[in-house]
């Protein structure tokens, strides 16, 4: 059975700390004590740990050795129009399990009135989605969760390659992925709204470059179509 992983709050000279409701969990639920090892990340690398303290709030680690971490096979980041909290953070959490670098909540024309702005107060809440969801995939860091952006300065986003995931007549994305793949490639999805995009939206994608792409002839929920393009994305690139 594989250790359970946490991101800690910070490590030096081989001593690592977890404070918080994390600790809280191992001390109180777990009940862990000194001497019981788990891994850990300092959202750098992975180590495997053994516990030399654990008390309420505070659990201190002695750091063992180096775990080896796997790189992603291709650098992702995953520009999606805001829509209905509760699924946005079910595809979050999602996209972080399959492998996402960034995720960027956008305002499309489409999106619902005032999302954008009240995702500026769910910003911790996010960040505490990504770090759980990453701990429980097992990743070595924490996707990064951007900001809100309007749909003008995500078309802006640079990357080897960029995929405008559309509803409309469009290739299927895994045509158009290229024949020539490494691993340092960055890939960007620019993710729509529920109501689609506009035709002035798909013209100014089409304009910055973006390659549009269809996955399927059905229509797809947004949170389904990112989970489903990151999926094709990541397993191209492990070819």
């Amino acid at each position: 059975m594989a250790r359970r992983r946490f991101f800690i709050d910070w490590l030096h000279d081989g001593i690592a700390e977890l404070r918080g409701e994390e600790a809280r969990h191992l001390t109180r639920v777990l009940r862990v004590e000194p001497g019981q090892r788990f891994e850990v990340s300092d959202n750098r690398a992975a180590y495997l740990a053994e516990i030399s303290e654990a008390r309420g709030e505070r659990v201190v680690f002695r750091v063992v050795e180096p775990i080896p971490s796997l790189e992603p096979p291709v650098h992702i980041t995953l520009l999606a129009a805001l829509f209905k909290f509760d699924r946005f953070e079910w595809m979050m959490e999602k996209a972080t399990e399959l492998g996402v670098e960034r995720i960027v909540p956008v305002e499309a024309v489409r999106t619902e009135k005032g999302l954008l702005e009240a995702s500026q107060k769910r910003a911790e809440r996010w960040r505490r989605i990504a770090r759980e969801a990453s701990q429980q995939s097992r990743r070595t860091r924490m996707p990064e969760i951007g900001a809100g952006v309007s749909f003008e300065r995500a078309v802006e986003t640079d990357a080897d390659i960029r995929f405008f995931l559309d509803e409309g007549e469009a290739a299927p994305l895994i045509r158009a992925l290229p024949e020539q793949r490494a691993p340092r490639d960055s890939a960007a999805l620019l993710l729509g709204p529920e109501g689609g995009w506009t035709e002035a939206e798909r013209e100014s994608a089409r304009n910055k470059g973006w390659i549009a792409v269809s996955l399927g002839p059905q229509v797809l929920r947004a949170e389904t179509a990112a989970a489903a393009a990151l999926a094709i994305v990541t397993n191209a690139w492990m070819v």
